[in-house]
């Protein structure tokens, strides 16, 4: 063996994450950190507390480049020289809904930037981007999905126009590159948001766990051979399907909310997407990620759940899930009133 194949050998790993103060994107840095000897990993973030709160276990071994993904001085300053750059960082709903410019701006705008930079300052280098299923739309009556299937953002999502964007940006790039279309991807520590009403009850859901993710986009630098130049459905495959009113039932159970008795006219009857990934097992029979279920997930939920406020759930149970549905939109919406608004939720008004 040479001194420089000897050098290439044992030289770290040069990877750059972007968004990774989210909840797959920490997963995501937790996989690098566990071999944090392999990789000089640069984090591209906001500069707000709540990110530096959250990238606090990591800010000692890791570099933090700090400010906004759509500046392309800060992107040059995070990506010249990398070896592979893992692209999470998004505005997601609900928040694309309400800033939709801002979405445009980050979403398709960022990557954009980062591809153009990418392709001066670090053109040898491995883009992963993810994108999501929300760029099939709502697939109630046709529940089953491929890679190959039409992409039709259900109406007013505007997060799903800027991910089809923005993937049609790296397709187009000369880089290196691959596509995961990430299904539901469910944190056990999240919250209940108001925003799991404008999902169908009888929606067929397949998700995969953030652990399950991180590790996927992880192990996806060791394969690029087999995975450059084509994108994936990525979900955590038939241990992990359901219906999105049985996935609230049994998250309500390990929340100690006790049951999902919710009015049916809090949810939304159409307009969201999710599904099941008919061909997620491509991507798994590569990466070997699909390890949690849904037992697994919700056995992680009940765990992380304090005892406290669990007994504080079921006691006050009916309180908290009337303020929950006071919350939901499609209802909102339904008392306005407002046929725009009712039409966007529901097929009829009764």
């Amino acid at each position: 063996m040479t001194i420089q194949e000897l050098s290439e050998l044992t030289a770290k790993r040069r990877v750059v994450v972007t968004g990774g103060a989210g909840a797959i994107g920490r997963e995501v840095l937790k996989e690098l950190h566990q071999h944090k000897n392999w990789y000089e990993v640069t984090v591209v973030e906001r500069n707000t507390p709540d990110v530096l709160r959250r990238l606090k276990p990591f800010r000692k071994d890791f570099r933090l480049v700090l400010g906004n993904v759509y500046d392309p001085v800060l992107i040059e300053k995070a990506v010249t020289g990398a070896d592979v750059v893992i692209h999470l960082a998004a505005v997601i709903p609900p928040l694309a809904d309400h800033r939709p410019e801002l979405a445009e701006k980050v979403n398709t705008g960022g990557t954009r930037i980062l591809v153009k930079v990418m392709e001066e300052k670090a053109p040898g280098a491995f883009l992963l981007y993810t994108s999501s299923v929300s760029v099939y739309g709502d697939r109630v009556y046709s529940p089953w999905i491929t890679v190959d299937d039409p992409l039709l953002p259900s109406e007013g999502d505007f997060y799903a126009e800027t991910k089809i964007r923005a993937e049609k940006i790296v397709r187009a790039s000369r880089l290196k590159w691959s596509i995961f279309r990430l299904s539901a991807i469910m944190d056990p520590a999240s919250r209940l948001d108001p925003l799991f009403f404008h999902m169908p009850l009888n929606t067929s859901l397949e998700i995969a766990t953030t652990r399950d993710a991180g590790f996927a986009l992880v192990e996806a630098m060791y394969h690029v051979d087999k995975i450059k130049g084509k994108t994936f459905n990525l979900s955590g495959g038939s241990e992990c399907r359901t219906t999105y009113r049985n996935f609230l039932n049994n998250a309500f159970k390990a929340k100690g909310l006790r049951k999902l008795d919710l009015p049916e006219e809090a949810f939304a009857q159409k307009n969201f997407h999710c599904g099941y990934f008919m061909d997620s097992d491509r991507l798994n029979e590569i990466l070997h990620f699909q390890r949690d279920t849904l037992d697994t997930y919700f056995d992680m939920m009940e765990k992380q759940e304090k005892w406290w406020n669990k007994r504080v759930f079921r006691i006050f149970h009916k309180q908290i899930k009337g303020l929950l549905v006071k919350r939901s939109e499609p209802m909102q919406a339904l008392k306005s009133g407002k046929r725009s608004q009712i039409h966007h939720f529901y097929y009829s008004e009764t």
